[in-house]
């Protein structure tokens, strides 16, 4: 009987272990390289997500072929990469977690859900320029005051800086949603006395007021930053809306919602749509954007 020598054994034994690690590396490190990879839709699927598998599985074969010896020191260095990100509060493995479960989601489980829009009905029901009340709203919402603009680029920056790469600008609009819905506080007008806050003062008490304080102030911070907004009136109730574009543009914003608001396990998005332009839910009684709209009985649509 013949047995195997020791160096065949320990290459046999290298190759399969290597091998593993090479397995172990591309779980990670899929989710990784997907937050570099712009969204990428196939029909109605996200497919981004299936390429940087792709593409983690190619760099993963050509490491094995040109320095199979390498492999397991680079699985040991991306998992305490991994380590620090999770307890420095960065890209961790429970973003890889979250990332893998939103392709999911996004795919199978959110649905849109489009709001019964009257405009294309009637529509009158944007502002009409002799309306009081539609010029004193418009007058509130000041774009360029230097406080609403530092207050809006300090809070764009407090969430989703590791998808930026992948989301651009979105993250920077989500980031101050998810800023001031978390931290707004409802206060209503005196009975008999209606009456509209700039977003500056409404930073100024402590981002506190009623529906309409935060839909101007809602539009106000994002638009000091790029975005497009209009408010809309409503039955009893005001609430601000951010154009997103056309149907492939919403498409790429309800993925970016349920990857980073996974918190809120998000399974609809709500818009309006008119002639194939696409705007999305902001109000202050959501905690995501696109969240349920309240009523449909539209009254106004205020374009700023």
């Amino acid at each position: 009987m013949t047995f195997p020598s020791p160096a065949k054994h320990y290459k046999s034994t290298q190759h399969v272990l290597s091998t593993l690690a090479g397995v172990l590396i591309i779980i990670p490190l899929s989710p990784l390289i997907c937050r570099f990879v712009p969204p990428i839709m196939f029909g109605s699927y996200n497919i981004d997500m299936l390429l940087a598998v792709l593409t983690a599985i190619a760099l993963v074969r050509l490491l094995l072929w040109l320095v199979r010896p390498l492999i397991i020191p680079a699985l040991v260095l991306l998992m305490a990469l991994l380590i620090f990100n999770q307890f420095a509060g960065r890209y961790g493995f429970n973003n890889v977690f979250n990332d893998y479960k939103t392709l999911a989601i996004a795919n199978w489980e959110v649905r849109d859900q489009k709001q019964t829009d009257l405009l294309s009905i009637n529509p009158g029901l944007f502002e009409n320029a002799d309306s009081k009340g539609t010029r004193e709203i418009k007058a509130k919402v000041r774009v360029t005051d230097s406080v609403v603009r530092n207050f809006s680029v300090k809070h764009s920056l407090d969430y989703f800086k590791e998808y930026q790469g992948k989301y651009a600008m979105l993250t920077r609009h989500l980031s101050l949603f998810k800023y001031i819905n978390s931290n707004f506080n409802y206060v209503p007008d005196a009975q008999r006395d209606e009456y509209f806050a700039t977003a500056k003062e409404t930073i100024q008490d402590g981002l506190a007021g009623d529906c309409d304080d935060h839909s101007i102030l809602m539009a106000s911070c994002l638009m000091s930053i790029g975005a497009k907004c209009r408010l809309v009136i409503i039955e009893g109730h005001m609430y601000p809306e951010m154009y997103v574009g056309d149907k492939a543009d919403f498409e790429v914003i309800q993925q970016a919602v349920v990857q980073l608001f996974n918190d809120q396990k998000v399974k609809n998005i709500f818009y309006h749509e008119n002639n194939g332009e696409y705007w999305i839910n902001l109000d202050y009684t959501a905690r995501h954007p696109g969240g349920p709209y309240m009523n449909d009985k539209l009254k106004l649509m205020v374009e700023l």
